[in-house]
């Protein structure tokens, strides 16, 4: 299997199975001298770690993070741990899984899941939880933004949220970042979260599942990132929000609402400001123009598809082509749009990381005149 590898300067690699012995990545291209240690890296993979509530899958797995490579400390470092610019290998061990849950899917292909496209593409697939294809993986992911995070300047903050659960979404005139860390939906508006609460409860209890839309804003992002052709910053950005298990849209400010907008209503106008940079007036283009980043908010959005293993019988076939209803047992999210929150932020953060290094190396750090 190839092209398990993103960006250009700041290069991430995950390896690893839903049900085999570990997960991990390479980070490769970590500028030298980054004070970073495990517990920076595990802060944020205990927000997407299962088993946090019944609104996400029961499997419990600590999720614990080991720094295998690419960081040292001695006395000339005063005892602080800094990347030496060689590559970060992180390993997170699997604690929890039970392959057995998944012996009587062997021979039959989930709907709507990666089974058959991974049978007729390599002729053999893991079962196990569906393998790379496993929202575990991105576990790894959320492990490579962590280290993105501290190669980027400190005043880039990186923020997402869950803003709309199957048709009901949040009222923006609620909106409350400091909301999204006080309940288990990651929602910003405590009124909906609370709705969310007894919706996803009858999804659960139907052995159904829902799908969702996550925001992403990134704040403080300079502008210049990107390039205007084939480096286009909001094109990097979608393709990684894409990559990311069970993603089906993506859009960049307005997206498609744009779309049904006037000329005169779609452009963001502009008018003198300080430090000789204009001030916009509106962001329907969600911070980016021409592919490269102008200052403003960095706003995407992706749609989640509800999850595929679910207790409602399905109609498929086996792997010799015979007709079969099948149920998937085992462990799963109700709502897999949840975890990916946190998966958003760090796919945010490996793109600014990359861009931001990229920058560097066409333009230098020279200042506007």
């Amino acid at each position: 299997m190839s092209h398990n590898t993103f960006g250009h300067l700041f290069r991430v690699t995950t390896f690893g199975e839903s049900h085999g012995v570990a997960l991990g990545c390479v980070v490769d291209g970590c500028p030298p001298g980054i004070a970073i240690e495990a517990a920076d890296i595990q802060a944020e993979l205990d927000r997407r770690k299962p088993g946090q509530s019944r609104f996400t899958t029961q499997r419990r797995e600590p999720d614990q993070v080991r720094i295998l490579s690419g960081v040292f400390a001695d006395d000339r470092t005063g005892g602080v741990q800094l990347t030496t610019g060689t590559p970060i290998a992180l390993e997170i061990e699997n604690t929890d899984q039970r392959s057995k849950d998944y012996s009587e899917i062997r021979d039959s292909y989930r709907p709507g899941h990666a089974d058959y496209a991974y049978d007729a593409k390599y002729g053999i697939r893991d079962y196990r939880g569906g393998g790379r294809s496993s929202a575990r993986e991105t576990a790894a992911r959320v492990a490579a933004g962590a280290i993105a995070r501290r190669v980027l300047p400190a005043d880039i903050v990186i923020r997402a949220a869950l803003v709309q659960m199957g048709p009901h979404a949040v009222d923006r005139s609620r909106w409350d970042w400091d909301e999204v860390a006080r309940n288990p939906f990651f929602c910003p508006d405590a009124e909906t979260a609370k709705f969310y609460e007894e919706y996803l409860d009858g999804i659960r209890k139907d052995g159904s599942s829902i799908g969702a839309v996550i925001e992403v804003v990134a704040e403080g992002v300079p502008p210049g990132l990107g390039a205007p052709i084939y480096g286009k910053l909001d094109a990097d950005l979608a393709a990684a929000m894409m990559s990311i298990n069970a993603v089906k849209g993506v859009e960049i400010g307005d997206g498609f609402a744009s779309a049904a907008l006037r000329g005169e209503e779609n452009a963001d106008e502009m008018r003198s400001g300080n430090a000789g940079a204009p001030t916009f007036l509106a962001n329907h283009a969600g911070g980016v123009l021409g592919g490269i980043s102008t200052g403003q908010p960095l706003i995407c959005r992706f749609a989640v598809k509800p999850t595929s293993s679910i207790l409602t019988p399905r109609m498929s076939v086996t792997t010799n082509n015979r007709d079969v209803d099948l149920v998937t047992k085992g462990r799963h999210d109700p709502c897999v749009g949840i975890r990916a929150v946190p998966v958003a932020e760090a796919m945010m953060a490996c793109v600014l990381a990359d861009h931001y290094l990229r920058h560097r190396g066409q333009v230098g750090t020279r200042d506007r005149e």
